[in-house]
């Protein structure tokens, strides 16, 4: 792609005040890479050998990833542009709730105000550590998700999905139909972590959850093909040079020092009216 824009910045006049196009877009366009989708035996493999390989623990990993989600959210939903910093942060039992119980963590470091609604707890001692940081941070725990979506509209200005990562397979069990359902009724964004809680890894689901902003880990995949909300971030800067080579990810590069970098923005008419060739 970077072909097609060799000198992007001097590509575009500015035609009015207002700076619309982002470093980050900029950056996404110019990229030479383009990364490759992974299917679910792909994923789980990169994982395995992370661990086994390339000696991460699993603590670190979910660090990393949540840091990096956190990161991404707040790039793409600034506090300067919300009307409140309220945040609901839904996790899962697994892997991926452990991610978003980091991400929370972050949130509240960068100065949001996240809720964390966790309904099924293991006692695993991993998951245990977490919720103790979050709590010595003052971080409420909900025990329960408001019936009606309005209530959360009202309450909050951004839903964190980590309830499911790319794992997950088979059927929704309770109460996990009920709260998904809920969360599909809610208005205000959804920002999943990895994978749209609920979709098949690699068909996605075209009923289920569609969040505004998916934030893809290690690489993206393949069900985020299927993802047409407005920004796909990937985050977790933490695999090893000789993994990506041997699985052909073909990584972009991230900006600086960021841990997330964004792959796609939907630019609206409005925003694309700012700028001409």
């Amino acid at each position: 792609m970077a072909s097609f824009f060799p000198n992007l910045r001097a590509s575009f006049k500015k035609v009015s005040k207002k700076t619309i196009v982002s470093d980050d877009i900029i950056h996404f366009i110019s990229a030479k890479n383009i990364p490759r989708y992974l299917d679910q035996r792909e994923a789980q493999n990169i994982d395995i050998e992370l661990f086994n390989e390339y000696k991460f623990s699993l603590d670190q990993l979910m660090e990393l990833a949540g840091y990096s989600c956190a990161v991404a959210i707040a790039n793409a939903y600034p506090l300067k542009n919300l009307s409140n910093s309220n945040i609901i942060v839904c996790c899962g039992p697994g892997n991926n709730g452990g991610d978003g119980l980091v991400c929370a963590r972050h949130l509240k470091l960068f100065g949001y105000k996240p809720t964390i609604f966790y309904p099924k707890r293991t006692d695993k001692r991993i998951f245990t550590d977490l919720v103790t940081q979050c709590e010595k941070m003052n971080i409420p725990f909900l025990v329960c998700l408001p019936n009606e979506s309005r209530l959360i509209d009202i309450n909050y200005n951004i839903i964190v999905d980590a309830i499911f990562g790319f794992s997950f397979s088979g059927e929704l069990r309770p109460p996990f139909v009920n709260i998904l359902d809920r969360l599909k009724q809610a208005t205000i964004p959804i920002v999943s972590i990895d994978i749209p809680s609920g979709w098949d890894i690699e068909n996605g689901n075209p009923d289920g959850l569609q969040p505004e902003c998916l934030v893809s880990l290690t690489a993206p995949k393949l069900c985020a093909k299927h993802f047409n909300g407005k920004y796909h971030y990937l985050g977790g800067r933490f695999v090893p040079n000789a993994l990506a080579e041997k699985y052909e990810l073909n990584l972009p590069e991230y900006p600086g020092t960021d841990p997330c970098v964004l792959l796609k923005k939907e630019v609206t008419s409005t925003e694309k009216s700012d700028w001409v060739f």
